[in-house]
């Protein structure tokens, strides 16, 4: 059975990096019916952000990724935070001081740094090993653990996705697996965990894998057989020159949560951001991403963050919601003067605006002139090439000639205003851009609505007819 993990550090917020190196190994678990890991890494305890962890399960809930083991839902391998694991380490740093590959390091961090200036002057690449002590000290926990690199070699191994690979024993070196405060490296204990927990795909991004012959010398040591190991292209900046960082947009997942953006949206985003099934599709359910994800199908170059296609592709999931679902979930984005109106009226407002969507959060721009007044924005007009060259009379007489048309409706629909608006372009001889143009801004003082006759309709005759006379007594 497969088994992949993710193995984040409580260390911040969670941004998008983060999630696509949770979503890819939840796809490949989920499409392989294996298992799904979640283990919290919190070793670092200089960087431990107190809450961290419960926004990284929110996050990941939020998003649907679930997971088979891991905090809130336990399993056989737990627990499944590293600060809670200590025994286990332990364990596993006494069978290599068994078998002499590992030693307590008794130099101090000013030792360690003539060691570097003394390589430096000679042109020499660092290596502890060179350094290592003849008799080191026994290992009383108080002192750094280092690894014992015996027998240096080349190591080759095949990536999934980067192909075969292979580095040679000069990247090879002892390094520390138990800090002086008794915590594990990251680079001993995922490994251990993995172990202990059947791991057989790790997928982590490309950052790791200069560490990857270290890894492999480990297995060796401990005489575990390596998983399948895999990295990920990384997610570059917007000018796709650098690895993206919180600088180039590289917020928290959280916060295109609080924007607006649809669960859907962010995962079929971040599961195109790399990979493709070969196809021109763009846009992917959960259960297709499932159906067609493959490790083989990820590509070997960076994929670069374009938050515009994000949005893009957050509209097209907004439009697929029937409108029940879209209004639960637009429910906290209301503006505050809609507070009073009634269900009713409020799905058909959301219906009429759902195609112009980009982000639920833009809903207050779009539909507060539905629930109160707007306020006269004159630069709406001034601002439009075509309206801006008409003589305020010629504005003046455009509106009441639309005023009379419309005040003589028998009936209010969306139907007979567009055929009333349709008769107002043949009297007037003016085209769309500019009548129509001109009845919706002083209608809703908004800089863009849905269709003009559908957005009358909902206004309502009274006050439509109101914000027009409005108009014509102020001009």
């Amino acid at each position: 059975m497969i088994r992949t993990r993710f193995a984040p550090s409580p260390t911040g917020y969670i941004h998008v990096g983060n999630v696509r190196a949770a979503l890819f190994p939840w796809l490949l678990a989920r499409q392989q019916s294996g298992k799904f890991i979640l283990r919290i890494e919190d070793t670092d305890q200089a960087r431990f952000v107190e809450g961290a962890t419960n926004l990284i399960l929110d996050t990941l809930d939020w998003l649907g990724i679930d997971w088979d083991e891991g905090p809130r839902v336990g399993g056989e391998f737990g627990p499944y935070t590293q600060t809670e694991r200590r025994d286990i380490y332990m364990a596993w740093a006494q069978k290599l001081i068994d078998k002499g590959l590992a030693y307590a390091d008794p130099y101090t961090p000013e030792q360690v740094q003539a060691f570097r200036e003394e390589a430096k002057a000679l042109k020499k690449p660092f290596l502890y090993r060179n350094h290592r002590p003849e008799n080191p000290p026994a290992w009383d926990g108080s002192q750094p653990l280092r690894l014992k690199v015996t027998s240096p070699k080349r190591y080759t191994w095949n990536d999934p996705v980067m192909g075969e690979l292979s580095a040679g024993e000069e990247v090879l070196d002892d390094f520390i697996l138990i800090k002086a405060d008794g915590l594990p490296t990251y680079n001993f204990a995922h490994i251990v965990d993995d172990a202990e927990m059947g791991v057989t795909h790790v997928i982590r991004g490309l950052e790791y894998i200069s560490s990857i012959p270290r890894y492999l010398n480990l297995y060796e040591a401990l005489e575990i057989e390596p998983p399948v190991l895999a990295c990920l292209p990384h997610i570059m900046a917007p000018d796709g020159k650098k690895k993206l960082g919180k600088r180039d947009g590289a917020k928290s997942v959280t916060d295109y949560q609080t924007d607006g953006i649809l669960p859907e949206a962010m995962l079929n985003f971040l599961a195109s951001m790399g990979w493709n099934d070969g196809t021109e599709q763009e846009l992917f359910s959960r259960e297709e991403l499932i159906e067609k994800f493959s490790l083989e199908r990820v590509q070997r170059s960076g994929a670069r963050f374009d938050e515009q296609r994000l949005l893009w592709m957050n509209g097209q999931w907004i439009r697929r919601l029937d409108i029940g679902d879209l209004y639960e979930r637009i429910a906290k984005y209301w503006p505050e003067c809609a507070e009073q109106a009634s269900d009713e009226y409020k799905k058909h407002v959301l219906a009429l605006v759902q195609d112009r969507l980009k982000t639920l959060a833009e809903l207050p721009l779009m539909t507060r002139y539905f629930f109160e007044e707007p306020i006269r924005n004159d630069e709406l007009i001034s601002s439009n090439k075509q309206l801006a060259k008409l003589p305020n009379d010629e504005r003046h007489e455009l509106l009441q000639t639309a005023h009379d048309t419309l005040a003589g409706l028998d009936e209010w629909t969306a139907e007979s205003i567009q055929t009333a608006l349709n008769s107002l372009l043949e009297t007037t001889g003016q085209k769309p851009g500019i009548l129509f143009s001109l009845i919706r801004i002083v209608t809703t003082w908004a800089p863009f609505s849905p269709q003009l006759n559908d957005t009358l309709a909902l206004l309502g005759r009274d006050t439509t007819l109101a914000r027009i006379k409005s108009v014509l007594s102020e001009s």
